[in-house]
């Protein structure tokens, strides 16, 4: 997020052709799915809070934090029942969904890393371990 904010505003909203666009759009798919699964699992319809996208991102990602932080592993075998964007029923186990949010943020990532490359920027390090070294670092 802080990579595509920091680029000119011409290049975060090029349309580059890809599944959702551009830069801006992309991450906007990022945070609407990871709203609406949060929703989802609390069992509640899930609203844009009409912020910034870094605002509502940081304030997604804090609920998100906060939930995982009160669950016990027995949750995780919970059946969640929720209905799509098209309004059809499904059944799903938390830890499936919570998998789903995972892998979908991260596709989309690494589609955010290549647009930004093709539009001549280089990306910050997005790996899992630089993430577990700047926590370590920050804990120390």
């Amino acid at each position: 997020m802080d990579a595509v904010m920091a680029m000119p505003a011409e290049l975060r909203e090029r349309d580059l052709g890809a599944s959702h666009k551009g830069l801006i759009e992309t991450l906007n798919h990022i945070l609407m799915a990871d709203r609406v699964w949060l929703a989802r699992i609390h069992g509640v319809a899930a609203e844009p809070s009409g912020e910034p996208i870094e605002v509502e991102w940081a304030r997604v990602q804090e609920n998100w934090e906060r939930w995982a932080a009160t669950i016990a592993d027995e949750d995780l075998v919970r059946v969640i029942d929720y209905r799509d964007m098209k309004g059809n029923a499904h059944r799903s186990v938390l830890s499936e969904i919570v998998m789903h949010v995972v892998n979908h943020a991260t596709l989309h990532r690494g589609q955010v890393m290549a647009m930004m490359r093709q539009l001549g920027v280089a990306p910050p390090a997005t790996d899992l371990i630089f993430f577990y070294r700047e926590q370590a670092a920050a804990a120390s």
